[in-house]
């Protein structure tokens, strides 16, 4: 894939699809509204802390989802080259 997304996007429209704001995903996740709102503004990676917390909230794989910042990080390194 050449321009994977970061998971930001994803963990957006996760919320957007199960009905919830981000202040009130934020409350589900036990995180600051502050750093979530940095990762769906893709101004922060996802840490492996947030990925746990995402699986245990909402079910998603936090392999998959480490997966998907890999692959983020690696096109961006690429682009960099």
């Amino acid at each position: 894939m050449k321009n994977p997304a970061h998971p930001g996007e994803f963990v957006r429209e996760l919320a957007e699809d199960l009905g919830l704001s981000l202040t009130d995903a934020a409350v589900a996740l036990g995180v600051p509204h502050p750093a979530l709102l940095d990762l769906v503004n893709e101004r922060a990676a996802l840490s492996p802390d947030m990925a746990r917390r995402l699986e245990k909230a909402f079910g998603v794989s936090r392999e998959t989802l480490m997966r998907m910042q890999d692959n983020f990080d690696i096109a961006q390194a690429d682009k960099q080259s």
